[in-house]
């Protein structure tokens, strides 16, 4: 066999270190592509060219995030070329599944994000590094704190809700009496500013006394039904009316009424709907019921971020609409409408 020459040897040393260079590149491409979400492709936009708008509750196990999505979902059919991808914690005290939930959209590279965040606090970092990704992000239902930049929240009116909350109640108990707030959780924003309107109401009633304020029920019904039976119980001979602020808290509130007996006796005020609390408002059991409007919670928000990626202006804050339902007006407009949302059916 014949020596290679100088030359040759060479070119075959540099023809095999860049075969070894490229292939060390699409090594360290795939070992960087980023993880994927469930339903989610890697790619800023789905193979047919469509935006794609993550949308991400609270929780998904309640009716009004199910109402929500069913909004959304409606949106993207109105506007066409729009995927709505939706994923959220099972339970709203997940604050830390909901922001890797956001993580993972940022990493996928979606064209936009929705928002209702269950920590006002907690997930101003990861909205601020939504931005910084330049993915826009919408805030529904509940409020973030300052700190990172959001496009507009769309909402409602919370803290004139619990205000309308707490005129029904005291309308209920004939203006005098004595009254229990049941809370949700610390860190969201949209319930506290209802317990805020509602302590405000109250507060401008002269006949009636706050017996119980600073008491959390948690995010499930079960954990409400636990506190509610405990303060009733303990305020049994002075309790004329109980206030709850959010679906989880009012059926376990319910539920504790029944259970002790005070069921009709006791002035119930609900916030958000739900069969149970509908059917406890039919029986009289339930003074009222404040409504939101989900649905179009879900439709304006991504209403309103596929108009900005569009270039359009938008609204810092859009208000939704806050409703007191009775037994007297649940089959009218637009209280029958809102008591039994459309839900999103997969």
């Amino acid at each position: 066999m014949k020596r290679r020459s100088f030359l040759q040897r060479g070119i075959l040393s540099l023809g095999s270190l860049c075969s070894a260079m490229l292939f060390c590149v699409m090594s360290f491409s795939g070992c960087d592509s980023a993880p994927s979400v469930p339903g989610v492709s890697s790619s800023p936009k789905s193979n047919d060219g469509k935006l794609r708008i993550a949308v991400i509750p609270k929780g998904t196990s309640h009716q009004f995030w199910q109402t929500v999505h069913a909004g959304a979902e409606a949106a993207a059919k109105e506007l066409g070329n729009v995927e709505i991808l939706w994923k959220g914690p099972e339970t709203e005290a997940d604050t830390a599944g909901q922001i890797s939930v956001v993580k993972n959209f940022i990493t996928n590279g979606v064209n936009g994000i929705c928002l209702a965040p269950n920590h006002s606090q907690a997930l101003v970092d990861v909205v601020a590094e939504a931005a910084a990704e330049k993915i826009p992000v919408v805030i529904y239902d509940s409020g973030l704190a300052t700190g990172a930049p959001i496009l507009s929240y769309v909402a409602t009116d919370n803290h004139r809700g619990g205000m309308l909350a707490g005129k029904r109640l005291a309308e209920a108990m004939g203006n005098k009496g004595s009254v229990i707030l049941l809370r949700y959780k610390e860190g969201s924003e949209s319930t506290e500013q209802r317990e805020k309107g509602f302590l405000d109401a109250i507060a401008a009633e002269a006949n009636i006394k706050v017996l119980s304020s600073d008491q959390y029920a948690g995010t499930t019904t079960q954990e409400a039904l636990a506190k509610a039976t405990q303060l009733l119980n303990k305020y049994r001979d002075e309790v004329t009316g109980i206030f709850s602020v959010c679906e989880p808290n009012a059926n376990g509130t319910l539920e504790a009424l029944l259970q002790t007996g005070l069921a009709g006796k006791v002035k119930f005020v609900a916030f958000d709907p739900s069969d149970s609390l509908i059917r406890g408002m039919e029986e009289e059991k339930v003074a009222g019921i404040l409504l939101q409007d989900p649905f179009e919670m879900g439709r304006s928000s991504v209403l309103t971020l596929v108009k900005h990626l569009r270039g359009e202006k938008v609204e810092a804050m859009i208000k939704t609409g806050e409703y007191v339902a009775t037994a007297e007006n649940q089959k009218i407009e637009p209280f029958d409408r809102l008591l039994r949302p459309v839900l999103f059916k997969q």
